[in-house]
Formats: C-alpha cells, sequence, structure tokens
C-alpha cells in the first residue's frame, strides 16, 4: 500500500480512514516512532500486563493449578531467587528432601 500524507499543524498526521480500520486504530491508540536514518516505523504500542495475564491463566488452567497453588509456587521461587541473588545461600526444596 503506498499513501501520501501530511504533516499539519502541530506536528500532525492523519492516518487514512483505510488504514484505521483495517488495523483496528481507535483515538487515543499509542504508537511508538522508530526513526531509521530517515525511514520511520510506526508500531502500535500493546499493553503487555492484560496480554501476559491471559497467558499465565491459559498456562495455569493447562496444567491445572488452582490459583493458590500457583501463588504458593511463585512465592517459593521468589524466596529461592532471593536466597540464590543476595544471600548466597541456596534453598533446598522440600520436593529434593522427599
Amino acid at each position: 500500500m503506498d499513501i501520501t500524507i501530511q504533516v499539519r499543524q502541530r506536528g500532525t498526521l492523519t492516518l487514512p480512514a483505510e488504514l484505521r480500520e483495517k488495523y483496528g486504530i481507535e483515538a487515543g491508540d499509542t504508537f511508538r516512532l522508530v526513526d531509521l536514518d530517515g525511514i520511520f516505523i510506526l508500531t502500535p504500542m500493546v499493553p503487555m500486563v492484560p496480554e501476559l495475564a491471559r497467558e499465565i491463566e491459559r498456562l495455569r488452567l493447562e496444567v491445572g493449578l488452582s490459583t493458590e497453588e500457583l501463588l504458593h509456587t511463585l512465592r517459593e521461587q521468589r524466596e529461592r531467587y532471593y536466597q540464590e541473588h543476595y544471600t548466597g545461600d541456596a534453598v533446598v526444596s522440600k520436593e529434593a528432601d522427599a
């Protein structure tokens, strides 16, 4: 697609309706402009938190973990990471002792 757009007052660009409709772009959507030596790339800023939350929930359901089990495991991992990176002590898991 080859479209000509014009820079207006205050640097405003208007994306043609055809592109906005094709890609579901709505007023208020945020984009990142990357300048590659005069070649501009416009990419949408997609909020990652909701996407990551959906993926975590999908995986949790796929493996059959309850929310409580997931949170418990996350707490154990966080403690293990803290011990290994900030105290120099390795934490031995309860499963390894069994």
